[in-house]
């Protein structure tokens, strides 16, 4: 279901009841039901030591042997309906929960999904995935409990009173001092464990961290010989969660023998204090039987209680945690009015567009432009950190441009509808990512209906066909990230997985670092009759795979220097000059 912010909460009102409230509405039914069988279940099993205190008093003491049967049998059928009562509570509890937890994960996945690169990198991928999955089920299960036993202690316990009260007043101040007791003695640990949980939860954060890293840096940890040094920092990381965890659990550890003492404690006040009425006739064993049950009841359900609330300062940070990602909006937001029509001739244009991370003093983009026209090779090079990517990605939208605009096809992206942009863009990033499945599932990412043919086509272009024939055709699998395959491999198949589409503008974020000269030039000369009618940036560090380009655009500390032919940089460039002279020799150059 979709997440609908609150902008403001109440004094009374925490993250957690916002969560809570807003991902149950849907199953006001459910919940319904399950008070419903939870009050009978529980008014059921407040009665059963009350007719086990009249077959003592009526029916034992007495000697009459009808009176306990009938009695008796009573109990078996209030026994009966508690189990069926408690047994659907639990079904619809257990139900509800998952289904609450479902429709969490779904909005947390997502408003993840909205967001820009500026907001994946603040939060961090290790710690999206712990509020994706840890975070959302230490939430789920707090709903479990409450429906299943913090539903139940409420009733318990007030009903629980009256019928204590109803079986011997004079014990109630009994009733006055154990409760506020337990009470008070649990909540000072409850209150002790509150910034531990917190805690806990930011180091299941580092632990996926450092854990994230290592495996997708597995290959750089063995070249340099870090194993060493990478197991100490998993285990300092390790260590930090456990010793969190130690702490967290030695405070749970103590809640059981404080409820135990407060137990033991009332059962032994109860009989010496009932002893002595039982002693003077103002009170019979049965209903001191009966007293005590509803004593321990009570305390069950003050227990129960309790015991929920060891989960509930857990379950609000971890709440917490979800409400922010809920409630950060994405930078990059659809617009109110969007353009659905683009003009059919391809184009991109930047008009004194800038780009500015919050905060910054100074843009990582400044005062860009230049226009690519279709059936032209725009290349865009620079030393690194000169902003190239950041340009290229402001073009499908990736991240907004903070000042100026970036237009396609004479609109500016701002304002397009993001299908219809996505569907005129052919895009292949920096580091290139191919998904679990086949070749084909790969290729047809960006176009599920395409042929068998057109694939072939589009491998054949990017200089992939040879590999994947030999890898067993269209139908070879893929591994998660393309591990299985080379980085060339990886950066051929993602170029044809852009070319599948037959897009209007094709971005190609130095897309051919990782091929050799030849096949790179090989490449480049089958996508020219491929691109005729498309515009085609390129963002290269090699001089020799953007030499040939109609138009280069030269980046400096974020500006554009210089635009041009090669030959006509090599002229009035400085800077491209000094990328020439770095890479080529002065025969290549000319």
């Amino acid at each position: 279901m979709p997440y609908t912010k609150t902008r403001s909460v109440s004094w009374g009102e925490t993250l957690l009841y916002r969560l809570l409230r807003t991902f149950l509405r849907p199953y006001r039914r459910e919940l319904t039901v399950i008070l419903v069988l939870q009050f009978i279940g529980t008014v059921a099993s407040l009665y059963l030591p009350s007719l086990n205190a009249d077959i003592i008093d009526f029916g034992i003491a007495t000697g009459n042997t009808g009176y306990i049967m009938s009695t008796g049998g009573w109990m078996l059928a209030v026994s009966v309906l508690q189990i069926l009562c408690s047994g659907g509570a639990v079904y619809y509890s257990a139900r509800t929960a998952m289904r609450f937890g479902r429709d969490v994960r779904s909005a947390v996945f997502h408003r993840v999904g909205e967001f820009s690169a500026r907001e994946v990198n603040a939060f961090g991928p290790s710690s999206l995935i712990t509020r994706t999955t840890n975070d959302v089920q230490q939430v789920q299960t707090l709903v479990v409990m409450v429906c299943t036993m913090l539903v139940t202690a409420p009733i318990m316990c007030a009903a629980g009173i009256v019928m204590a009260l109803r079986e011997d007043v004079g014990l109630s101040w009994l009733l006055a001092v154990c409760v506020p007791a337990m009470v008070v003695a649990i909540g000072l640990i409850v209150i002790r464990m509150v910034p531990q949980f917190r805690l806990m939860q930011e180091r299941i954060d580092a632990v996926n961290r450092v854990l994230r890293e290592q495996l997708s840096g597995i290959r750089v940890v063995r070249a340099f010989v870090r194993e060493r040094a990478e197991t100490k920092r998993f285990a300092d990381a390790n260590a930090a969660l456990t010793d969190t965890a130690l702490r967290v659990g030695r405070l749970q550890a103590l809640i059981f023998p404080v409820v135990m003492l407060m137990f033991n404690g009332s059962s032994v006040a109860v009989l010496w204090f009932g002893a002595q009425r039982l002693d003077t006739g103002e009170m019979q064993i049965g209903s001191l039987t009966a007293f005590l049950s509803y004593l321990m009841q009570i305390l069950m359900a003050v227990m129960m209680a309790t015991f929920i609330s060891m989960m509930v300062p857990r379950a609000t940070v971890c709440a917490e945690r979800i409400n922010e990602v809920l409630d950060t909006e994405s930078s990059v937001t659809p617009p109110s009015a969007p353009v659905r029509e683009l003009r059919t001739r391809a184009e991109v244009e930047f008009r004194q567009a800038e780009f500015r991370y919050p905060g910054a003093a100074e843009p990582v983009l400044r005062d860009i432009a230049f226009r690519a026209e279709a059936g032209r090779t725009t290349a865009i090079i620079g030393s690194t950190g000169a902003g190239k990517t950041t340009l290229v990605s402001l073009i499908p939208r990736l991240m907004d441009a903070t000042g100026g605009a970036v237009l396609v096809n004479g609109s500016d992206v701002r304002a397009v509808d993001p299908d219809v942009l996505c569907d005129r863009l052919g895009l292949v990033p920096q580091r290139p990512y191919l998904f679990t499945g086949t070749v084909a599932s790969n290729l047809r990412y960006g176009k599920p209906d395409a042929s068998d043919e057109e694939l072939w086509d589009a491998l054949e272009i990017a200089q992939a066909a040879d590999f994947v024939r030999e890898m067993g055709g269209l139908d070879a699998a893929i591994a998660q990230g393309g591990t299985n395959v080379s980085g060339g491999q990886r950066q051929r198949l993602s170029i044809a997985r852009a070319l599948v589409r037959r897009p209007d503008v094709y971005l190609f974020d130095d897309a051919f670092s990782a091929l050799d000269l030849a096949t790179d030039a090989r490449l480049r000369a089958a996508l020219r009759p491929h691109t005729a009618d498309s515009v085609v940036i390129v963002v290269a560090q090699r001089v020799s795979t953007i030499i040939d380009a109609e138009q280069i655009v030269v980046l400096d500390n974020g500006e554009v220097v210089g635009i041009g032919t090669h030959h006509e940089l090599l002229d009035t460039c400085p800077t491209y000059v000094e990328i020439v002279q770095s890479q080529l020799t002065t025969e290549q150059a000319a």
